[in-house]
C-alpha cells in the first residue's frame, strides 16, 4: 500500500478535525447556554474560593478540600444570606405597612414641601408617569410569577452550579494547564494575559463586592441611629444598588430622608442627609484602596460592562461584564504589542 505524501499546508485529516472540533464547540455552547449563568456563578465562586482551596490540599485531598469549602460555603454563606433575605423581605412589606400607616396623603406632602419653600404638584406628576408607573408596576408582578413558576429550573440550575464549582476546585489547575496547552499563544503572552484577567476579576467581584457590602453596613447604622423601620431591608437595598454605577447609596438615602421629611422628622432626614453623603462620598476612597490592584479597569468598562452584562448574562453580568470588556483591551493590547516587537526596525 502506497504511504500518504507529507506536504506542507492544512490536509484533509487537519480540515476533518477542525469542522469536528467547530461542530463539537458549537454543540457545547448549546448544552451551556441554557445555564450559562449558573455556570458563570460556579465560576465567579471557584475564583473566591481557589485560595482557600489551595490552602485545604497542603492538609488533605483535592476532592476532600472541595467538598468541605462547598459544604462549609452552604452553612456560612448560603444559608445565611438566605435568612438575611427573608428578613428583608418581611421587612419590606411591614415598611410598605408603616408607611400606609403614617397616612401620606398628597396634600400632607404638598405641605411639607411648600414649608421650605417647594411646590410640588403630585396630581400632575402622577397624571404624567401614570401610565409608565403601571407598565413598570406590571413587568415587576410579571417577573416575580416567572421567578415562582421557574422555581424547579432554579433548583436544576443550583446543581449545576455546585457540581460545577466542585469540578472547577477540585481539578482547577489541570483546566487552566489544558488551556494553556491548547491555546497558540506564546507562554510569556500567556502568563501576562493571565496576570491581567486575575487583575480584574479581582476588582470586578471581589473589589466591588466588598465596597456594596460596606456602604450597605454603614449605611444601615445610620439608619437605625435614626429610628428608620426596615433596616435590613433597606440594607439589603443599599447593597444591590451599589454594585450598580452611578446609582449607589443615594438610591436608598435620598428617598428615605424624603419619608423622614414629610412624616415630621426634619432633624432626623437632615442627620441622614449629612450621613448619607459620607457614605456615598467614602466610594472615592474605598474603591482605590480596594480596586487599586488593577490597571487596566477603569470607570467606562465598569459601567459599559454591568449594563451590558447585565443584558447579556444577567445577574452575573454584573461582575462577568466588566472582566469580558476589560479583557477584550488587554487582548488588544498585548495582540498590538506583539505585533511591535515582532515588526522589523
Amino acid at each position: 500500500m502506497a504511504e500518504k505524501s507529507s506536504h506542507p499546508g492544512w490536509s484533509s485529516d487537519d480540515n476533518a478535525l477542525l469542522i469536528l472540533a467547530l461542530v463539537s464547540a458549537v454543540l457545547a455552547a448549546l448544552l451551556i447556554l441554557p445555564y450559562l449563568q449558573y455556570v458563570l456563578l460556579a465560576i465567579v465562586l471557584a475564583y473566591v474560593l481557589a485560595p482557600a482551596q489551595r490552602t485545604l490540599e497542603r492538609r488533605m485531598s483535592a476532592t476532600l478540600a472541595a467538598l468541605s469549602l462547598i459544604t462549609l460555603s452552604i452553612f456560612v454563606i448560603l444559608i445565611p444570606i438566605a435568612y438575611i433575605f427573608t428578613i428583608a423581605i418581611r421587612q419590606g412589606l411591614e415598611l410598605q405597612t408603616a408607611i400606609q400607616a403614617d397616612e401620606l396623603s398628597p396634600d400632607t406632602i404638598q405641605d411639607r414641601f411648600e414649608t421650605i419653600g417647594y411646590v410640588v404638584d403630585l396630581d400632575l406628576l402622577y397624571t404624567t408617569y401614570q401610565e409608565p408607573l403601571a407598565a413598570g408596576l406590571q413587568g415587576l408582578a410579571t417577573d416575580a410569577l416567572t421567578i415562582i413558576g421557574g422555581l424547579p429550573g432554579v433548583f436544576i440550575g443550583i446543581t449545576v452550579t455546585v457540581f460545577v464549582l466542585f469540578a472547577l476546585l477540585r481539578d482547577g489547575k489541570q483546566f487552566v494547564e489544558w488551556l494553556q496547552s491548547v491555546v497558540p499563544i506564546n507562554d510569556h503572552v500567556q502568563r501576562e494575559l493571565f496576570v491581567e484577567l486575575d487583575h480584574l476579576m479581582w476588582a470586578s467581584v471581589v473589589g466591588n463586592v466588598a465596597v456594596a457590602v460596606i456602604q450597605a453596613v454603614l449605611l444601615g447604622i445610620g439608619l437605625v441611629l435614626v429610628g428608620m423601620p426596615g433596616v435590613v431591608f433597606l440594607t439589603v437595598a443599599t447593597f444591590v444598588l451599589t454594585l450598580l454605577p452611578l446609582v449607589g447609596a443615594f438610591g436608598v438615602w435620598v428617598p428615605v430622608s424624603m419619608y423622614l421629611f414629610v412624616i415630621g422628622r426634619p432633624l432626623a432626614a437632615g442627620l441622614l442627609v449629612v450621613y448619607g453623603v459620607l457614605v456615598s462620598g467614602s466610594d472615592m476612597y474605598l474603591r482605590p484602596a480596594l480596586i487599586g490592584r488593577s490597571g487596566a479597569i477603569n470607570v467606562a468598562i465598569i459601567v459599559v460592562g454591568i449594563f451590558g452584562g447585565l443584558v447579556l448574562f444577567g445577574a452575573m453580568g454584573l461582575f462577568i461584564g466588566p472582566v469580558v470588556l476589560g479583557g477584550a483591551k488587554i487582548v488588544v493590547d498585548l495582540y498590538a504589542q506583539e505585533n511591535a516587537d515582532s515588526s522589523p526596525i
